[in-house]
This record gives structure tokens, C-alpha cells and sequence, in this order.
């Protein structure tokens, strides 16, 4: 059996859905899910302080934190030492999202022996799938890892089928409000898969900056509200500030169960936005709701 420790939820997931949740002895403040890992020994959070500020003011904080070349996070290299790992998870995408390649490089340079640290830097959904095989390679659960990414190409080419005649869904799919940001990296992909349409996403390429004169250009049926690293409750509250600029059905959903962690629930946020998008043709099995239906026009009178 392995030791493993997870800087990334994502990663942490796919650990478990490999069925080897018990050798994870430590991860990040973040890892949330399966709830049983939130008695796992927390060895990194976050250097900044972010309770309480507005959208706009945490965009500015972390835009002057990464400005200036200063760490997000900051990792207890003394409880990682004694955890002893021979398996680190984490990612080296993007620095707001867990500790960097850097970064845990240098807290393990003194270790012996020194773990292996595993990478995950999807940007798209066939590079999800690869985080996933390597993950198995790594802890000896490679036929688990095969079995899981042919459970989820199937789970979506069943998607594609049942979408595959109908009327694409004009969309827009917001990473953050204030500022707007588009849809990037694995999640246009997933869009199309669903039978709907981005203009403004960026497949396989970092999310940017847009503003509300491109949200009007692209003519959107649908906005879909998913905030990154946010829950469906806090999606809905941001929705809600969104200033009515076209006649587009406003959902919030759960960014952070579904869209903001490249891993094995890739295939649900597939069907969860099928679902949305054509609810005729795409039921949705589970009984938790993790979207919601936002009137911006009452919200923003109120």
C-alpha cells in the first residue's frame, strides 16, 4: 500500500473512486469530498486571508498576490515530513488552485526518501483521463484507473447520443463575475458534449477576462453562473448580482462539485449540463438539485 498525500481535490477524488481512499494520509485544506477525507491532516492552505471579501476585491487580492511572484500557499513542511509520503498529488496549471511544482519541490528537497510527486495539469477532458490512468500507474491501481475512464467515456457518449439531434444551446459559461470570466480549459469541451455552444469559451486554454458587451454579442440562451471554487449556495447569491444585460436564462450551479475539479465527476457535470440544456432528452438520476434557476431581474430589484 501507498502513502499518499493530496494537495488537489481533484486529485483526492480520483483516489478514491480508484478504491484506495485508506492509503491517503494527508491533503489540502480543500479537499472536501468524499466527506470521510475531512479528518485527513490538512498540509497546506492558503496564504491569503479571503473570508468576506467581494468578488471583485478577491480578484484583486490574488491578481497583486501572483503579481508580485509570492506564494498562494503555504505548506506545513514538518507535518508533511512526518506524514512520510511515497505519493504526492498536486498540480502545476494554475497557482490559485493548490500549491505549485515549485513550491513542493522545495519543501521536499531535504526528505529521504524523497516521494514521488505526480503532476496533474489537465486542460482537457482526454488529458483528465490521463491524470486519471497515471494516478492508478502510481499507486498500483492501474485496472481500477482503466475501469473508470471506460465507465465515464461511456457515461458521455450516452449524453451525446441522446443530444445528438437536437437544437444546439446557445450559451455562455462564467468562471468568475466580478470581473467576468469565460469558460476555459476542459469546460467547453464539456459544453459541446452536452449540446449547447460557447462563443466566448477557450477549449484547452486558460479562462480570460470578458466583458459585458461580449456577454451581449454572444447572444446567450442560457448563462450558466459557476464561480470557481465556489458551491451551489454561494454560486446562486453571485448570480444574483449579475446586471440583466440580455434575456438569457440565469442558472447557478455547483462549480465546485462539478466543474472546477478535473476528475472522476466529469462525466455528471456532462449530464448535469445536458440536463440543463434539454431536459427532455437528459434526466437527471441523483436527488440533490446542484443547480438552480436564477430570476436576475427580481434579485437585483430586491
Amino acid at each position: 500500500m501507498s502513502r499518499i498525500v493530496s494537495f488537489l481535490p481533484a486529485a483526492t477524488e480520483i483516489v478514491h473512486a480508484l478504491g484506495a481512499g485508506a492509503e491517503l494520509v494527508g491533503r489540502s485544506h480543500e479537499c472536501d469530498f468524499p466527506p470521510s477525507v475531512r479528518t485527513l491532516p490538512v498540509v497546506s492552505r492558503p496564504a491569503l486571508k479571503l473570508d468576506g471579501l467581494t468578488p471583485e476585491q478577491i480578484d484583486q487580492a490574488i491578481g497583486e498576490r501572483m503579481t508580485s511572484g509570492a506564494s498562494m500557499y503555504e505548506i506545513d513542511e514538518v507535518l508533511l515530513r512526518d506524514l512520510a509520503p511515497d505519493v504526492i498529488l498536486t498540480q502545476d496549471l494554475c497557482r490559485v488552485c493548490a500549491p505549485s511544482g515549485n513550491e513542493l519541490s522545495r519543501a521536499v528537497e531535504s526528505f529521504g526518501p524523497r516521494p514521488e510527486i505526480l503532476f496533474l495539469t489537465p486542460q482537457t477532458i482526454a488529458q483528465i483521463e490521463e491524470n486519471i490512468l497515471a494516478v492508478g500507474e502510481s499507486i498500483g491501481r492501474s485496472v481500477e484507473a482503466n475501469a473508470l475512464v471506460e465507465t465515464t467515456r461511456q457515461r458521455i457518449d450516452a449524453v451525446r447520443a441522446a443530444v445528438g439531434s437536437a437544437r444546439i444551446r446557445r450559451v455562455v459559461f462564467l468562471e468568475w463575475t466580478n470581473p467576468l470570466f469565460c469558460a476555459g480549459h476542459w469546460v467547453p469541451e464539456m459544453i459541446g458534449l452536452a449540446g449547447g455552444s460557447d462563443p466566448l469559451g477557450r477549449p484547452g486554454e486558460d479562462s480570460v477576462r470578458v466583458d459585458q458587451r461580449d456577454l451581449i454579442d454572444a447572444a446567450p440562451e442560457i448563462i450558466i453562473v459557476s464561480p470557481c471554487g465556489y458551491g451551489l449556495e454561494q454560486s446562486v447569491e453571485l448570480a444574483k448580482t449579475l446586471a440583466r444585460v440580455t434575456d438569457a436564462r440565469v442558472v447557478a450551479v455547483d462549480a465546485n462539485a462539478y466543474f472546477a475539479r478535473p476528475g472522476p465527476r466529469m462525466s455528471e457535470a456532462v449530464e448535469l449540463l445536458a440536463h440543463i440544456f434539454h431536459p427532455e432528452l437528459v434526466g437527471w438520476p441523483r436527488s440533490e438539485r446542484p443547480w438552480s434557476d436564477i430570476d436576475i431581474a427580481s434579485a437585483t430589484a430586491a
